[in-house]
């Protein structure tokens, strides 16, 4: 699930902090544009509001596109849509699992996952939450051609089985479909208001077909998006403390000037970099929390970038380091995997063990590996082709997009880059056309569930993003059997082989890993630092530092 169009991942409480952990590295000098580093506190939540706020500023990095997940889901979209809009389970601030509309979750057997389903909450239009509307839901959800509908490939039936019950069938035994229920496959929708709202729901002045905390009262396409304080909200331990958030977007530079002038409150960056300029603030803080967020270059099928051997040798020849320093601050650090420690949701020591076991990407480049890339390079026949890197323009892209072409220059091949609009830069999953343009292309990557096995589904053959055209049935038969193993240390083995086939394969080159970063003004405070705030009601604990 890309930052460009999908939800930030989500890990158990189980993550091992240290691994991310970050302190702030020493930065380079002031000619070497490097960003000034900074040390930000690492936990899952900042410290609890002391009293209630009327109203609040939060800073988006982009306008939401639609609020009707089934569609699309930005991280703008889904910031908001924590607050509006219930799940069926609810990832806790800790990012571990808990209950939403569904008060109880249980595998009758290996492929039955029963939900019982509350029967007191309400839609923001009054009318009540029903079963039948929850299964409504769901199905919605599975449909094909649903943003979300991958949540669901092993899922056969789906059936209301008694008047506070909806049984799920599977074909086989699914380890992570219960998380997947606390993500935006798991939105309980009102039906009644998609149906009457038709092509228009999810944009500007559609009304709220969820049952959150939070209802959007306005939406002025292009400034602002209000959200208030549903009154009749059915949850008592979620009683929101500011009445109402008023969302607004700009870009980073215009996110710290709003918090640096007060015309703002607080930010959940998608650049950890960003948070740099408030090194020494006293009126913004800097927070960083657990995360699945990984910044990689995907790479094609178009040239180059085809043969495996020089996606290895780039892999080798990249300044992580450097990167982490330049783009980032000191606030992201070298990475070897395409998704972050705070998946480590269970058998944490394992996958740390066999994390750092991992070659092939350094975090800079030694003699050795430089000459293993080298050797890559000439096996593979020396492409006299030049390789393309896509960047939107942005900061962190550009520094990765450079950084990549100096290790391609620095085992001998030619590479160039190619600056997408921004706007169309998420088109790259989408668009066979954009993707033939270049060889790779640098995003920040995040998984939807406290499990990599989430992520590694992705290099099936037939996976949607595996676009470099990477084929192995044993592969595709882990991932099965990764499903399949309930238990959590078989699960562990499989999805660690599948890890090591990955990184062997260099499918896509990471680059860093980057824990939630949020920035805050110190008059107020409550809200998570992890990356939950992508699927839990942030906002309701969002209030005054002072009495």
């Amino acid at each position: 699930m890309k930052n460009t169009h999908h939800p930030l991942g989500l890990a158990a409480a189980t993550v091992s902090v240290a691994a991310l952990a970050l302190t702030g590295c020493s930065s380079g000098g002031a000619d070497d544009g490097a960003a000034a580093a900074i040390e930000a506190p690492f936990a899952a939540e900042t410290p609890a509001a002391s009293g209630p706020l009327d109203r609040a500023t939060w800073m988006l990095g982009g306008e939401p596109t639609t609020l009707d997940a089934d569609i699309d889901a930005t991280t703008a979209d889904d910031t908001i849509l924590a607050n509006v809009c219930d799940r069926l389970m609810r990832v806790q601030p800790d990012l571990s699992l808990g209950q939403g509309i569904a008060s109880a979750a249980e595998w009758a057997d290996d492929t039955h996952l029963v939900f019982t389903i509350r029967q007191d909450a309400v839609f923001h239009d009054g009318s009540p939450v029903s079963t039948a509307d929850v299964l409504w839901s769901l199905q919605r959800h599975a449909a094909e051609g649903a943003a979300e509908s991958d949540e669901y490939a092993n899922v056969v039936a789906m059936e209301q089985t008694a008047a506070d019950e909806i049984t799920i069938t599977t074909s086989q035994p699914d380890a992570i479909l219960l998380q997947a229920m606390a993500g935006d496959g798991g939105i309980v929708w009102n039906p009644r208001v998609i149906e009457a709202e038709g092509d228009a729901f999810g944009g500007p002045g559609a009304a709220s077909a969820c049952s959150g905390p939070y209802e959007v009262t306005a939406w002025e396409a292009g400034s602002s998006l209000t959200i208030t304080k549903f009154a009749d909200y059915w949850d008592p331990e979620v009683d929101a403390l500011t009445d109402e958030v008023v969302f607004r977007w700009a870009e980073e530079s215009a996110i710290a000037n709003s918090l640096t002038t007060g015309e703002a409150q607080g930010a959940y960056l998608e650049n950890a970099g960003a948070a740099t300029s408030f090194a020494g603030s006293t009126d913004v803080s800097v927070f960083q929390g657990p995360s699945t967020n990984a910044w990689v270059l995907e790479a094609t099928d178009r040239g180059a970038l085809g043969d495996e051997r020089i996606r290895k040798a780039l892999s080798l020849a990249l300044d992580r380091e450097g990167i982490a320093t330049a783009a980032f601050g000191g606030l992201a650090k070298p990475w070897k995997t395409p998704v972050g420690s705070g998946a480590w949701g269970y058998e944490a020591e394992a996958f740390e063990a066999a994390y750092d076991a991992l070659e092939g990407a350094p975090a800079k480049p030694g003699e050795d590996d430089l000459a293993a890339a080298e050797a890559l390079v000439a096996e593979a026949g020396g492409p006299e082709e030049t390789i393309v890197v896509a960047s939107n323009g942005s900061s962190s892209h550009n520094v990765i997009a450079n950084a990549l072409v100096a290790a391609a220059k620095s085992i001998g091949l030619e590479a160039e880059i190619l600056v997408v609009p921004q706007v169309q830069y998420g088109d790259f999953y989408s668009d066979a056309e954009l993707r033939g343009q270049a060889d790779l292309w640098p995003d920040e990557y995040y998984i939807s569930k406290n499990d990599p096995l989430g992520f590694y589904k992705n290099g099936k053959s037939d996976a949607s993003v595996n676009f470099t055209g990477f084929a192995d049935p044993e592969y595709d038969e882990l991932v099965a059997a990764g499903y399949a193993a309930t238990d959590d240390a078989e699960r562990a083995e499989i999805t660690i082989e599948l890890q090591q086939r990955w990184v062997d394969h260099a499918v896509w080159i990471p680059v860093v890993a980057t824990p939630a970063t949020l920035i805050m003004a110190n008059d107020v405070t409550g809200v998570p630092s992890s990356a939950a705030y992508i699927y839990t009601p942030w906002a309701a604990s969002l209030g005054s530092a002072e009495r």
